[in-house]
């Protein structure tokens, strides 16, 4: 299985069989009635790539491990970043169409150090939180933008993203999605068909044969295609929570919480931008 986010795509949080295999067993008092215990798959990526790119090797057991407390304190830490680079650009910045093109200049920043980061074997904090920072200059002004337009707006997005994450890891706690390779695979084919279709649209609106936006008007279609994209996100959180369950559970390396931060982030952004889109959707139609 492969991780929503590209971020997980080049490391040991999964296997084709949709479990984790950072070590040859989980870590102590994790083994009794867990389904992941029987990992055929169960073999250490780490010390692979030890061999093979001369890796720093693996910590021993106790040492150095990812914990929850460990991916909560980076989570916290990229999500404020975002937050305050969102705050700052909301305050400094006036709602004009230069603002409107530097948020464009900044997600293309942001998705520059995001790709590169999805691309390096080893997390590197400062390439996160570079990507944290201009994301929430982008956040900041379209939100401004928003607001402008429809007042309160990014508040009642905010509460959404929150509602749509809540739900969701209750979901996935109470065991009523259990994700699978098949799961993955499927969800994952739904959203790139997606982002391919949104990608056309984009164009057809570009030059003009598209009128309205497309599928991405503001009207009742446009709120459609935007419940999809939320529930996609939402499908991306599921993956996720295993990808940081299983990071855990089978000793990932401490600094993996790093990567856990940076696939909670993106996915919790891509949530908030089309809950914005759909607040300011059904606030358009009152």
């Amino acid at each position: 299985m492969r991780s929503s986010n590209p971020v997980f795509s080049r490391r040991g949080f999964s296997r084709d069989n949709g479990y984790a295999g950072f070590g040859t067993a989980p870590q102590a008092g994790y083994a009794q009635g867990n389904p992941y215990a029987q990992n055929p798959y169960a073999t250490n990526p780490y010390a692979q790539q030890d061999q093979q790119y001369g890796a720093p090797p693996q910590a021993p057991a106790g040492t150095g491990r990812m914990t929850m407390d460990d991916v909560v304190v980076r989570s916290a830490t990229t999500l404020g970043v975002v937050v305050l680079g969102a705050v700052l650009a909301w305050a400094l910045l006036p709602v004009s169409p230069g603002s409107y093109g530097l948020a464009v200049g900044a997600a293309l920043v942001a998705l520059v150090l995001a790709v590169i980061q999805s691309f390096k074997r080893t997390p590197s904090p400062a390439l996160i939180l570079g990507y944290a920072a201009f994301e929430g200059i982008f956040l900041g002004v379209i939100s401004e933008m928003y607001n402008s337009a429809w007042n309160g707006a990014p508040f009642q997005a905010v509460l959404g993203t929150m509602a749509v994450t809540a739900a969701t890891l209750l979901v996935y706690k109470a065991g009523w999605i259990r994700v699978t390779a098949r799961y993955a695979r499927v969800g994952m084919a739904i959203a790139l068909a997606f982002v391919l279709v949104m990608a056309v649209n984009l164009l057809l609106v570009v030059f003009g044969v598209a009128e309205g936006g497309g599928l991405r008007s503001m009207g009742p279609l446009g709120a459609i295609v935007g419940i999809i994209a939320i529930l996609i996100g939402a499908f991306f959180l599921t993956l996720d929570f295993k990808q940081i369950e299983d990071g855990i559970a089978y000793g990932a390396p401490r600094d993996e919480a790093w990567l856990a931060a940076f696939g909670l982030t993106m996915t919790l952004v891509w949530i908030y931008v089309e809950m914005l889109r759909l607040v300011a959707i059904f606030s358009n139609n009152d």
